[in-house]
């Protein structure tokens, strides 16, 4: 019984939210699949709990784990969107240095396309300003920006005006909101530590029962009131985990 509960949790958990046909696709436009599946370590740490304690523990352990996952993936789609951004405003900056040298759109955006340093971002700039459509698949502010150039290069081709003036404006403008958010980041990273340092008291408390001859871990795992006590403070520790680190996302796109 308490292995099906510990499987049907962790497949609960560890469900992915993305279609086969679309880790397909972000795989054709050059994004890396991760290393380790996410189901592999909340089963990982159940195993390990059922086999040094009790089913309950091995049920928290999957859950745990389950919320650190996801939360570790969150993170690295954040770090992967500005790497975007910021890939992008380097090829902006190489196509506008090639307009004003002379060159014609479509040699300046293959010099753009060589110089980007992400692969997702490259790939999506070259089709966008020769077809005029830009991929879904980019961040909103990249979007946005590569929007402007390519409605711009629209215009300049119907007219002949400049487009190193709009594209430079755009680079300036993915930027500005590169250096807005690493300035929220660092003003973040204060409270997000001390979450985190409150995150870690229970853990402190178990080991000062534990060198004072209490043996706290003992009472949570054998009792049936030390049981409840166990689920409910896990729960609490995850749920504030996961409202403080909402809290700081929201503060950081306001």
């Amino acid at each position: 019984m308490s292995a099906a509960l510990l499987c049907l949790t962790a497949a609960a958990l560890c469900w992915p939210r993305v279609s086969p046909v679309t880790r397909l696709r972000r795989a054709s436009r050059g994004q890396r699949a991760p290393l380790v599946p996410g189901a592999a370590v909340p089963v990982a740490a159940g195993a390990v709990a059922a086999v040094l304690s009790t089913p309950v523990v091995a049920v928290l352990a999957v859950v745990v784990a389950g919320v650190g996952v996801r939360s570790w993936r969150a993170r690295s789609r954040a770090r992967d969107a500005l790497a975007q951004v910021g890939a992008l405003a380097e090829a902006l900056g190489v196509l506008a240095a090639e307009l004003r040298a002379g060159r014609t759109l479509p040699d300046a955006t293959g010099s753009a396309v060589a110089g980007c340093p992400h692969p997702a971002a490259a790939a999506s700039l070259g089709p966008a300003l020769a077809g005029g459509s830009v991929a879904d698949g980019l961040p909103e502010p990249a979007r946005a920006a590569l929007g402007r150039v390519v409605a711009a290069a629209s215009v300049s081709a119907r007219t002949g005006c400049s487009l190193a003036a709009v594209v430079t404006a755009a680079e300036d403008d993915l930027r500005a909101g590169l250096r807005t958010r690493a300035e929220l980041g660092a003003a973040l990273s204060g409270p997000r530590a001390s979450a985190t340092v409150l995150a870690g008291l229970p853990v402190l408390g178990l080991l000062m029962g534990a060198g004072i001859g209490a043996d706290p871990w003992r009472v949570l795992t054998t009792t049936p009131a030390g049981a409840v006590l166990l689920v409910v403070g896990v729960g609490l520790e995850v749920a504030g985990l996961v409202w403080s680190g909402r809290l700081a996302e929201r503060a950081a796109r306001s």
